[in-house]
């Protein structure tokens, strides 16, 4: 009877039976543990979130991350200055010489109301045609005018010596009409020069410039604007030559006594700071680009840099590590004494000087993302090889490693297969921390303008943009994203590592 119940109690427990008990691995066990910790998942679902915006919305986004925008934006422009002209202008005769220290000694001479005035042994004689108006000669030669009122040409070719003496002094005189290099002209109350009924050119004290090289002025947009600063007017609307009518600005410098004519324009420009709207749900930034979309590019760099320089970094340090913590002696002594070099180099200043230098050489920005990431990892790996060596120093006197020597393993499988193995748990936790804080550093370079370069974006360089205060003030849009999305994605790792680190810890709770 007795063997009759063991018997039935031995296939109650039969592991043959559905109803036995069920042993988890130890990955199972982990990732059992790891989603019990309701901080973790979240983590992990803020890093889902973000992988899928940087990655998946890049992709199915209409704009590319370098797309610019534009539109017609009306914008007041300098069109012309004018001025009227106060000081002498000089007209050489063809042949002769009057150069600065000559018309320096004719403004003494003028201002002591003298007649003449004498330099190096030559007398000059000044003779006063008008009000501010004078002819300079030398033995009865004339050599120069000196005159406040300019002659301008209709057709851009300046008039002969002559013909500029004769009208000057016919406008002086209030003639009507006078004759030069033997060709008749006519003169009128406007200042005009006319040859038979052909206006020439005009006589005027106003000089209008246009501000834009390439923009002709025409006669009657002078004569307007000339009217206008003579009734000291502030805005003034001018018939062009097609008969519509501009509207122009007037503004007056006391200091230079320079009148600026204001034109509004409409101008095909960068769409600059856009709001929000259903085309751009994000507006734009300063460069005219999509902001949404320069958040999802600025994600996938951001986040392959971090994996690209934790990948580089864990695979030295492994190594290294590896390689002191299983020989021991001399060549331990010697990594770690390398190790605690690469501790004392100041690594931001040094990563300044770099960036400083590749901004010198105007690197590529790609080649300039290759090299940031190069640098940041091979800066990060002693803190890794530190682990290693650890883990591995008290592994090695293990069993399980006195029967790996006693079996004949080579040395590179005892380390690679046997001993790092077993230290891998604790890399993927202080990997996965180290990921928020190397997308934090390429953000803080990068925001100095030492990281990511244009065109390529970066949640970094987008945050660049509070460098100016008046962005930070009135177009939150532009940088408060990127810092949301820095914070989620940080925080995210930072919560999956504490996840990670307590579901490999063998002595938490099952």
């Amino acid at each position: 009877m007795d063997d009759l119940k063991n018997k039935n109690t031995q296939e109650e427990f039969s592991l043959n039976d559905d109803r036995r008990v069920k042993v988890l691995s130890p990955g199972a066990m982990v990732a059992k543990r790891f989603f019990r910790n309701r901080l973790a998942v979240v983590g992990l679902t803020m890093l889902i979130i973000m992988f899928v915006f940087s990655f998946i919305g890049g992709v199915v986004s209409p704009y590319g991350q370098d797309e610019q925008f534009y539109t017609y934006e009306v914008m007041n422009q300098d069109y012309a200055g004018v001025v009227e002209n106060n000081d002498f202008r000089y007209t050489i005769a063809d042949g002769q010489e009057f150069g600065t220290i000559l018309q320096a000694q004719f403004l003494l001479a003028s201002n002591n109301q003298a007649e003449s005035f004498e330099y190096k042994d030559v007398t000059y004689d000044l003779t006063l045609e008008g009000p501010d108006f004078y002819t300079i000669s030398s033995n009865g030669t004339i050599l120069a005018i000196a005159a406040k009122n300019i002659i301008n040409s209709e057709s851009g070719e300046d008039f002969s010596f002559n013909v500029k003496l004769e009208a000057l002094r016919a406008y002086t005189n209030g003639e009507t009409s006078f004759s030069a290099d033997g060709a008749d002209y006519t003169l009128d109350a406007d200042g005009n020069i006319m040859q038979g009924s052909e206006t020439l050119g005009y006589i005027s004290r106003f000089v209008v410039s246009p501000i834009e090289n390439g923009v002709t002025i025409s006669r009657e947009f002078k004569e307007q604007i000339s009217e206008a600063v003579d009734q000291q007017l502030s805005e003034v609307d001018i018939v062009d030559d097609n008969g519509e009518t501009q509207h122009f600005e007037m503004s007056y410098e006391p200091e230079t006594g320079v009148w600026t004519i204001i034109r509004a324009e409409e101008t095909y420009v960068y769409d600059r700071y856009a709001s929000p709207s259903a085309k751009h749900w994000l507006g734009t930034d300063g460069n005219g680009m999509d902001m949404l979309t320069r958040l999802m590019y600025g994600g996938r760099v951001s986040l392959i840099i971090g994996f690209i320089v934790v990948i580089i970094s864990g695979a030295l340090g492994i190594i290294m590590g590896g390689i002191a913590g299983y020989f021991g002696k001399w060549v331990d002594n010697l990594i770690m004494r390398i190790v605690d070099v690469f501790y004392c180099i100041p690594q931001m200043p040094m990563i300044i000087i770099l960036g400083a230098a590749m901004d010198a050489m105007q690197v590529d920005p790609m080649m300039r993302m290759f090299y940031l990431m190069l640098v940041l990892g091979f800066l990060g790996w002693p803190s890794i090889a530190r682990l290693v060596r650890g883990q591995i120093l008290s592994l090695r006197e293990q069993e399980f490693m006195t029967a790996t020597e006693a079996c004949g393993v080579r040395v590179s499988r005892r380390i690679f297969k046997h001993l790092i193995p077993n230290v891998i748990p604790q890399l993927i936790v202080i990997c996965t921390m180290s990921l928020g804080s190397t997308i934090l550093t390429e953000a803080t370079l990068s925001f100095l303008g030492l990281g990511v370069k244009f065109p390529f974006a970066s949640w970094g360089n987008i945050i660049n943009d509070v460098n100016n205060s008046y962005v930070l003030t009135n177009y939150l849009f532009i940088w408060i994203p990127a810092g949301i999305c820095l914070l989620v994605t940080v925080l995210g790792f930072n919560f999956v590592g504490d996840g990670l680190r307590d579901a490999f810890d063998p002595k938490m709770k099952r």
